[in-house]
């Protein structure tokens, strides 16, 4: 009998952590191996399923944080630490760490797109030694849209570090788009290098054609993407960009390629 490639299986939610009014990050007990930048699809019986990144991995546990946009997720808040939510996947590609390996690292993310890369963070938090150095750009909507603040702390003491919030400046934050901050990287220092950017699709175009503005070719700029995957494994069509299913050739993709999906 063929196995159903639909079918998911139920994981146990070991804690939730309320990041923002709108965002919460659900920690569920799941012994899986999972590379930085796949996602899975998480779903509730009668009610629908959605994809979602890996925020956090760990030896026996996975971590997602998920936005309340619609039906699945708000249903999903609704739930508690004890309870039950089904999952299947990991699904896609990863974000190239032997490429990345000895060399300069620069990752830009904005709003909810820090999720993705935040257990790309994490690891070279704990294994700075792969790289030669990372410098990470955050941005954020307001002070309330910030994720994963006691990270950002940790991370500014590690990393080279620049966090900005649209509109106002408080302690720890400058004040700006994250497009405004690309021009202090300071790409002609680098050997070599690669940029990770990954956020609204907007932001990552006007990111990625900043980069450019200051040196960056377009071979060293990789971009995530979630736009608009349903079945994860190209059945539906619900991701196809022209000839391209994102599901199943990304989400990650190399800006020679990604410069063609983005709106």
């Amino acid at each position: 009998m063929t196995a159903n490639i639909f079918k998911p299986d139920p994981y146990r939610i070991a804690d939730i952590v309320h990041e923002t009014e709108l965002e919460y990050t659900f920690k569920v007990e799941a012994g899986v191996k999972v590379d930085h930048g796949q996602f899975f699809q998480i779903s509730l019986p009668e009610i629908g399923e959605a994809p979602i990144s890996v925020s956090g991995i760990g030896r026996d546990w996975l971590e997602f944080t998920i936005r309340k946009v619609g039906k699945v997720t708000h249903r999903l808040f609704s739930l508690r630490r004890g309870d039950r939510l089904f999952m299947r996947g990991p699904y896609g590609n990863s974000f190239p760490l032997d490429e990345f390996r000895g060399k300069d690292l620069v990752v830009i993310a904005g709003g909810t797109g820090v999720s993705p890369v935040r257990s790309l963070l994490k690891h070279y938090f704990d294994h700075l030694d792969e790289i030669r150095s990372l410098h990470f750009i955050a941005g954020f909507k307001d002070r309330g849209s910030i994720l994963f603040a006691d990270d950002l702390k940790d991370f500014a003491a590690r990393f080279h570090a620049i966090y900005t919030l649209d509109k106002e400046a408080i302690p720890g934050f400058q004040s700006g788009l994250v497009t405004e901050h690309i021009r202090k990287i300071p790409f002609a220092g680098f050997a070599d290098y690669n940029v990770v950017i990954v956020g609204p699709p907007v932001m990552m175009r006007y990111a990625a054609l900043e980069c450019l503005k200051n040196g960056v070719s377009k071979e060293r700029i990789w971009m995530s993407f979630e736009r608009n995957m349903s079945c994860a494994v190209g059945k539906c069509g619900h991701c196809k960009i022209n000839e391209t299913y994102v599901c199943l050739e990304g989400p990650v993709f190399n800006y020679t390629k990604a410069e063609q999906l983005l709106d």
